[in-house]
């Protein structure tokens, strides 16, 4: 698995956890616990009647060991919504995070994507500069050929060369190419030197030029960094709840049951019994301005997070348009090269005919089938940035991604 989809869905499981946190915060808390205190009376204290011996009032002192067992129990009513916000929060953070590990994942599958299909325009790329070169290594023999009976200057000869050379040093580069986005895909996928077989050669296919014709809201949907965004919107205006909450008074319950005796042997005893029950209201009267200082800034937390949403809203569709206008652009672009690529081709096609004949040479032909190739070649670069277009044009869309979370 990519280390990259492992890290995010470890955000959307502490997200997870943090939320059921919260929920279990608004919750009763009951809590079992036991002491015991062994002590020395003083003389001269609130208990001194039971420094000394008194069977009355069953003092033996002055040391005692005393016991205390039972439950302790604690229930918030939140009666203003203050932990109901915070979980709502919470629940907004993991729906975010969720949907930035969608976003995690279509930037996965548009990178493979991507590296895929630009292998295979470079294997494409060095088929045809083969081809070339193969042309051109046969306009270097006849020209050769030539020179040597002193039928041309040898400056045809250079010529040829140094086409021949740099042909050669495009099929180099373009293989350095093919091996640097194989590593890329590899690291991508997290796979190791021998977990990731080389990409087998595939024809390109046809590059859609169609864009949605509207798309309005559904775009909000479909992309998830603006869901994500969205969500992290309603989190923060919780937190803003929250943070109004804490101005009211808060009312909690507290409760004890259990033993309590002054001597070890009397503790489970029916008599030894304490049941405390103690409603509780707190309000804060002065705190510095604490609470208005917190409340300040979940507000500007809170205003800066919608506007950095309505800032990706306009982002989503600036993209969206920029991507469908270059994809409309280079189709019309690959259609106008299809002609000349017809064109060149025609002239190929006549100077074979003719060398059949007798009516032209070899270097002729070799040369417009050079021609021809190097339209092949412009042709393949414009359906490959066709494609690495479409493929933006996807991810601008939001891939296969529809937000079906409920705020629940």
């Amino acid at each position: 698995m990519s280390p990259t989809m492992a890290l995010a869905r470890q955000r959307v499981a502490r997200a997870h956890a943090q939320a059921e946190l919260e929920v279990a915060a608004a919750g009763p808390q009951i809590d079992a616990s036991g002491t015991i205190d062994r002590e020395r009376v003083s003389s001269h204290g609130f208990l001194s009647a039971y420094a000394g011996s008194q069977p009355t009032i069953g003092a033996d002192g002055p040391w005692y060991t005393t016991g205390l067992v039972g439950f302790d129990g604690v229930w918030d009513l939140d009666i203003w919504g203050r932990h109901r916000a915070e979980i709502a929060a919470a629940v907004g953070n993991e729906n975010a995070q969720k949907a930035e590990q969608a976003e995690v994942a279509l930037e996965l599958s548009t990178d493979i994507a991507r590296i895929y299909y630009a292998v295979q325009t470079y294997r494409s790329a060095i088929d045809l500069l083969k081809q070339q070169r193969d042309a051109i290594s046969i306009e270097v023999d006849a020209h050769r050929s030539r020179f040597a009976r002193g039928l041309e200057p040898d400056t045809p000869v250079k010529q040829a060369q140094a086409r021949l050379l740099s042909v050669d040093q495009q099929i180099a580069q373009t293989s350095e190419d093919v091996a640097s986005e194989q590593e890329s895909l590899r690291a991508l996928i997290g796979a190791d030197s021998g977990g990731l077989d080389e990409v087998a050669p595939r024809p390109l296919p046809v590059v859609a030029t169609s864009v949605p014709a509207s798309l309005g809201f559904q775009l909000l949907a479909r992309r998830p960094d603006l869901q994500a965004l969205h969500w992290y919107v309603i989190a923060s205006l919780r937190r803003v709840d929250a943070a109004k909450a804490v101005f009211y008074p808060d009312f909690d319950i507290k409760a004890f049951f259990g033993f309590n005796a002054l001597d070890l042997s009397q503790l489970f005893l029916h008599q030894s019994q304490q049941i405390n029950i103690a409603p509780g209201l707190y309000l804060p009267v002065f705190d510095s301005g604490r609470l208005n200082a917190s409340l300040g800034g979940e507000r500007a937390s809170s205003n800066a997070t919608i506007l950095q949403y309505n800032q990706a809203v306009l982002n989503a569709v600036r993209d969206v348009a920029q991507n469908g206008s270059a994809l409309k652009d280079l189709s019309e672009r690959t259609t106008m090269q299809w002609k000349k690529l017809q064109d060149v081709q025609f002239v190929f096609d006549s100077a074979s005919a003719r060398y059949g004949r007798g009516l032209a040479d070899r270097p002729q032909v070799e040369e417009a089938r050079e021609t021809a190739i190097q339209e092949q070649l412009a042709l393949l670069e414009l359906t490959g940035q066709g494609l690495q277009t479409s493929i933006a044009l996807t991810k601008t869309l939001g891939g296969g991604y529809h937000a079906t979370i409920d705020a629940q």
